[in-house]
């Protein structure tokens, strides 16, 4: 594949990475040791509360607001196998920022995770959202430099989400908005959602497509996790989706953030080009590449060499992300992966923070 940028090195940093490991969860004294390793790389660790300017930025790290998981527990649990885990019973702003703390994280860009705020009441919907970016950006207000926000929209509602979309960026200045991969039976290039886009795109907007498990496909196998299974596929379907009705095309202001490093996406890149449509030269005259080169993807569950080595192989390092998926997954698990990959210097820079930086330059500096 033809690329005007070099592959991410996995050469032995000298900035002191612990060695790789085995994909397993590491205990809180692993991530503290990455942590101080990155200190070398001139990283500030262990007291972002109180010395962070060379912290790192986490840009997909979730919130739970309290009255989101008491409204909608029952449809929570419903959606992610029927019960939910301690991480979801427990979180906190204080536990949030604990872990950014003891990972070395400056900055965490806040949003909703997956079922997001539609059950199908277009009123509970608009009224939740609301209640969501405002509880954000109050936590932003509270804890000053060290949260962002993604707003969340009450999509599939097209008139609730262009006026939320305005009161979150205008009003509430949120980072940019927050997006599930698909809503029912529709993926976001869907024709039903053009209002919306064309109103991000108009904005030049950035938006975080987070991962759903579509209805469709959350029993298609009963012994196997949906989040295994269902969830990296979602973001390659909603890639897919894009690409294929132009919705990239049209809208090239956007910059879309796509998580856990694009997931089942590069594996089906050739098939794309083997069976795509027959406009495909239209819709993406400078090629697939070209396209999926200028959105950005962040690391969550992906900080290993298989999945980096994947998606650095269709874009550059400017375009990953730090992303940890906290509290769901830890967030100094991430942190000790990324540490043990054995990125150059510079590459693990960019990827930590200063992509981050570039990307939001609404973040606190």
């Amino acid at each position: 594949m033809d690329r005007d940028f070099p592959t991410i090195a996995f050469a032995r940093c000298n900035c002191g990475g612990i060695p790789p490991s085995p994909g397993r969860r590491r205990f809180l004294s692993a991530s503290l040791a990455a942590g101080a390793a990155l200190a070398g790389c001139g990283t500030t660790v262990g007291s972002a509360g109180s010395r962070h300017g060379e912290g790192a930025i986490d840009v997909h790290h979730h919130l739970i607001p309290p009255f989101y998981l008491a409204e909608y527990r029952e449809r929570i649990a419903a959606v992610r196998g029927g019960t939910l885990s301690p991480a979801w019973l427990n979180w906190s702003p204080e536990s949030a920022l604990a872990a950014m703390d003891a990972a070395g994280v400056a900055i965490a860009v806040l949003s909703l995770s997956q079922p997001g705020v539609w059950f199908g009441d277009p009123v509970a919907a608009q009224r939740t959202a609301r209640q969501v970016n405002e509880y954000a950006a109050g936590l932003a207000r509270t804890h000053r430099g060290r949260f962002g926000f993604f707003a969340v929209l009450p999509l599939p509602d097209r008139d609730a989400s262009l006026a939320e979309l305005a009161y979150a960026l205008d009003v509430l200045k949120a980072d940019g908005i927050g997006l599930l991969t698909s809503y029912g039976d529709k993926w976001l290039g869907n024709p039903a959602y053009e209002p919306v886009f064309a109103e991000l795109d108009r904005r030049r907007t950035v938006v975080f497509v987070h991962p759903t498990t579509p209805a469709c496909c959350r029993s298609l196998l009963p012994d196997v996790a949906p989040v295994i299974a269902e969830v990296p596929q979602d973001t390659a379907r909603v890639i897919t989706n894009l690409l294929f009705t132009g919705t990239f095309a049209r809208y090239r202001n956007i910059r879309f953030i796509f998580t856990h490093a694009g997931g089942n996406m590069p594996m089906v890149l050739g098939r794309m080009k083997q069976y795509g449509p027959a406009s495909l030269a239209t819709l993406a005259p400078a090629g697939i590449e070209a396209e999926l080169q200028r959105h950005y993807y962040d690391l969550a569950g992906t900080a290993n060499r298989p999945a980096v080595a994947a998606i650095s192989s269709i874009v550059p390092a400017t375009r990953l992300l730090l992303g940890s998926d906290n509290p769901y997954i830890p967030l100094g698990e991430t942190v000790a992966d990324l540490a043990g990959l054995g990125l150059s210097r510079g590459d693990l820079r960019a990827i930590r923070r200063d992509n981050a930086l570039a990307l939001l330059p609404g973040l606190p500096r």
